[in-house]
C-alpha cells in the first residue's frame, strides 16, 4: 500500500472513532437528561437549601418533622466525621430517591454522604466522593430493625448508630435473617405508646387496681371467718393494697406523650403557609418546589395566560397536603389558611401533583356555587390512578376555560372548616386514670367476684369429693384393732402440735381444740405416761379419733366440727338431716350418707375381742354410744368428763 493509500485508510478510521464518540457522547447527555428532568426546578432548589445549610426540613411536615428539629439532625450527621447532607421531604413528594439525591448532588457539587428521609423514615443513602464503609448495610440494618412508630430523627440516629458501630454489614445480616422476607415471623417491637396503648394500659390498671384488692379482701374473709378478726382492718388492708397497685403503675406506665418529645412550634405551623401565600402575593400560579414538576415551563406560562384574562379573582396553588402538614391533610383548612394570609378574594385553587386531586374554594368571587359544584368529573379527579398528576396542566386549563364561562353571581364564600386538632394535644397521652380506668375498675370487680365464687364453688366440690371417697382409707366400718391405735396416734400427735397459745385463731377455738385434748388424753391414756394404754377399747379408740380430728379443725382455723356423721363417726363433720317422709328423728350424716346411707360403724367390744364379735358401735357401753343418738362433739366432751369425774 501506498502512502496516499495508507493516509485515506487513517482518515477513515479516524471518521469512525468520532462517529462513535459521538454517539456515545450523545447517550450520555440523554442518560443524564432523563435522569435529571426536574433539575432546573426541584433539584436546584433543593441544593440551594443544602448550600445554606446541609440539613433541609420539609416545612410541609410540622407535625410529625418539624423544621425546628433541623439542629438535632445536624448533631447527629456530625458524628459521621465526613460531609453528611439531609434532606427530609414529604413521602408524597419523595419519589425515586436515589435520582433525586444524584440530581441533587450534581447540582450541589460538593462530596459527601447524601440522605433523605420522610415522615415515616429513612428513604435513601448514596456516597459520592468520600469512602463510608457499610452505608448501605446500615441502611438496610435501619430499615429491617425499626419500628413502625419510630420518627424521622430516630430512625437518622439509629442509621447513625449501626453505621458508626463497625458492625453495620453483621447487623444487616442479622436483621434480614430476623424480619426479612414477604412474610416476617414477627416484627419489632414499637418504641413509643400509642393512644391505643395507653387505654389499654388505663382499662388493665382499673382491673387489677380493683380486682386484686377485693380478691384478697374475699379471699382473707372467707378464710378467716371463725376468727377474732377485725373486719375494718382487712379492708385498710385492702385499700392500701389498691394504692400501692395503682401507684406501682403509674411508675411502669410513666409516659406522657408519643414520639420522640418534639413539638412543633407556631413558626413551624405558619412556615408553609407564609410560602404559599408569599408566592402567590407576586405570581397568581404558585409550584412547589419540592414536589416532582408536573407543570412544565409551556403549561405554566399557559396557566398564567388564561388567569390574566378571566374577569375573577382565581390563585392556583400546586402543592401536597400530607396528613402530618398544619392542616391536617385538610385542604379546607389549607385554603382558609391561605385565604387568612393574602387578605383578599379569590377563588382559590388547590391542585394536588401527587394525588392529582383538584379542589376549588370561593372565599369571595362572583362564581356561582353551583355550577362550580357541576363542574365535570375530571375537573376534580384524576383519570389515571398510575400517573395522577400526569395531566394536571391540561386539567388546570380546562377548568380556568370552565371558569370563564360562569354566569354573573353574587360574591360567595365558604363556611368555615372544623380546625385541625393542637399538635401537642395530638402527642399527648391522656392520663393513666382516666378514659378507660373506670370500665375497668368495674371489670376488675366483676372479675374478683366471679373468681371468688369459682374458686369457693371448687373448694367445695374438692372437699366433697374427699368426704366421699376418703371413708375407705380414713374411716373403715370394720376398723382393726391395729388401725384404730396406729391412727390414734397419728392424729393425737398431729393435735398437740397443733394446739399452741401462740398461733391460736382464737380463744374460743383454742379452747375447744384443748377441750378435745383433754377428752382424748382421758380415754386413753390412764397412766398418764403420753402412751396409748394397751388394754384401750376400740371404742374409746374410735371416740379419741374423732375428738382429736375435731380439736386438729378447730386449731387449723378450719370449719367447726360440731357433729359428726351418726352412722360411723369415723366419717367426719355431718350436718342434721330429717329421714325421707319427714319422720322419725333428726340425726347427723356427712355428705356421703346423705346422698346414699353407709354401713354403720362395727367394733369389737374389747381389744382382745375376736373379729368374729364386731357389734354396731351404739350397743357398746362408755361415751362413743352418744354419737349414735345425734349427739355433738361438744355433748362428747362432756360425756367423757363426767364419765371420769372431771369437772
Amino acid at each position: 500500500m501506498n502512502e496516499r493509500g495508507g493516509g485515506a485508510v487513517r482518515r477513515i478510521g479516524w471518521v469512525l472513532v468520532a462517529g462513535w464518540l459521538a454517539v456515545l457522547s450523545t447517550a450520555g447527555v440523554g442518560h443524564a437528561a432523563s435522569a435529571g428532568g426536574d433539575a432546573p426546578t426541584r433539584t436546584a432548589y433543593l441544593a440551594e437549601r443544602l448550600r445554606e445549610n446541609p440539613v433541609y426540613v420539609t416545612d410541609q411536615l410540622p407535625r410529625a418533622v418539624p423544621r425546628s428539629t433541623a439542629p438535632e439532625f445536624a448533631e447527629e450527621a456530625r458524628r459521621l466525621g465526613v460531609p453528611t447532607y439531609v434532606i427530609v421531604l414529604p413521602s408524597e413528594v419523595d419519589m425515586g430517591s436515589d435520582a433525586l439525591l444524584a440530581g441533587v448532588h450534581d447540582r450541589l457539587g460538593r462530596k459527601g454522604l447524601y440522605v433523605s428521609l420522610d415522615e415515616s423514615g429513612l428513604t435513601d443513602v448514596q456516597t459520592y466522593g468520600v469512602s463510608v464503609p457499610g452505608a448501605q448495610d446500615a441502611r438496610r440494618t435501619t430499615m429491617y430493625e425499626s419500628p413502625y412508630d419510630a420518627t424521622a430523627h430516630e430512625e437518622f440516629r439509629y442509621f447513625v448508630d449501626v453505621l458508626k458501630s463497625g458492625q453495620a454489614a453483621q447487623r444487616a445480616k442479622a436483621a434480614e435473617k430476623e424480619y426479612g422476607g414477604a412474610y416476617p415471623a414477627h416484627e419489632p417491637a414499637n418504641w413509643h405508646t400509642t393512644q391505643t396503648d395507653r387505654e389499654d394500659q388505663s382499662f388493665g390498671t382499673g382491673v387489677v387496681v380493683a380486682g386484686v384488692p377485693l380478691l384478697a379482701l374475699l379471699v382473707t374473709v372467707s378464710l378467716r371467718r371463725h376468727r377474732d378478726t377485725r373486719r375494718r382492718t382487712v379492708a385498710v388492708a385492702a385499700l392500701a393494697l389498691s394504692g400501692v397497685l395503682a401507684f406501682t403503675a403509674s411508675q411502669i406506665f410513666d409516659d406522657t406523650t408519643t414520639g420522640d418529645g418534639s413539638y412543633p412550634t407556631v413558626a413551624d405551623m405558619r412556615a408553609r403557609i407564609d410560602r404559599v401565600a408569599a408566592g402567590l402575593r407576586r405570581d397568581p400560579l404558585y409550584v412547589d418546589p419540592e414536589s416532582p414538576p408536573v407543570l412544565d415551563a409551556a403549561a405554566r406560562a399557559r396557566l398564567r395566560k388564561r388567569l390574566g384574562a378571566l374577569h375573577l379573582p382565581v390563585v392556583i396553588a400546586a402543592l401536597p397536603t400530607p396528613m402530618d402538614d398544619e392542616s391536617r391533610g385538610s385542604a379546607d383548612l389549607l385554603a382558609k389558611s391561605l385565604h387568612d394570609r393574602l387578605h383578599r378574594s379569590a377563588l382559590i385553587v388547590l391542585a394536588d401533583p401527587a394525588s392529582g386531586m383538584i379542589d376549588t374554594f370561593n372565599y369571595g368571587a362572583r362564581i356561582d356555587g353551583g355550577y362550580l359544584f357541576d363542574r365535570p368529573h375530571d375537573l376534580s379527579y384524576a383519570e389515571s390512578s398510575a400517573r395522577p398528576g400526569a395531566d394536571l396542566g391540561s386539567r388546570l386549563d380546562k377548568l380556568l376555560g370552565y371558569v370563564a364561562k360562569t354566569p354573573p353571581a353574587k360574591p360567595n364564600s365558604e363556611v368555615a372548616p372544623t380546625p385541625a386538632p393542637d399538635p401537642k394535644q395530638d402527642l399527648t397521652l391522656p392520663g393513666l386514670f382516666t378514659g378507660d380506668f373506670k370500665p375497668g375498675l368495674f371489670i376488675g370487680t366483676v372479675l374478683a367476684a366471679l373468681l371468688f365464687g369459682l374458686v369457693a364453688a371448687v373448694a367445695a366440690l374438692v372437699r366433697r369429693i374427699r368426704r366421699r371417697g376418703g371413708h375407705q382409707a380414713d374411716a373403715p366400718d370394720r376398723p382393726s384393732q391395729s388401725w384404730l391405735r396406729q391412727t390414734a396416734a397419728r392424729e393425737l400427735d398431729a393435735l398437740g402440735k397443733a394446739v399452741d397459745p401462740a398461733g391460736a385463731p382464737s380463744a374460743k377455738q383454742e379452747r375447744r381444740a384443748w377441750e378435745c385434748l383433754d377428752a382424748a388424753v382421758l380415754l386413753l391414756d390412764g397412766d398418764s405416761d403420753a402412751r396409748i394404754d394397751a388394754d384401750a377399747s376400740p371404742a374409746d379408740l374410735v371416740c379419741a379419733i374423732v375428738l382429736a380430728r375435731a380439736g386438729l379443725a378447730a386449731a387449723r382455723d378450719a370449719l367447726p366440727t360440731q357433729h359428726v356423721c351418726h352412722r360411723n363417726p369415723l366419717h367426719g363433720p355431718a350436718r342434721k338431716v330429717r329421714p325421707a317422709g319427714r319422720k322419725g328423728r333428726v340425726s347427723p350424716v356427712c355428705e356421703a350418707c346423705r346422698a346414699t346411707p353407709g354401713t354403720v360403724l362395727r367394733l369389737r367390744p374389747t381389744a382382745s375381742s375376736g373379729s368374729g364379735s364386731a357389734v354396731p358401735y351404739p350397743t357398746l357401753p362408755g361415751p362413743l354410744a352418744v354419737l349414735g343418738d345425734g349427739a355433738g362433739i361438744d355433748q362428747l366432751t362432756r360425756e367423757i368428763r363426767e364419765h371420769y369425774g372431771v369437772h
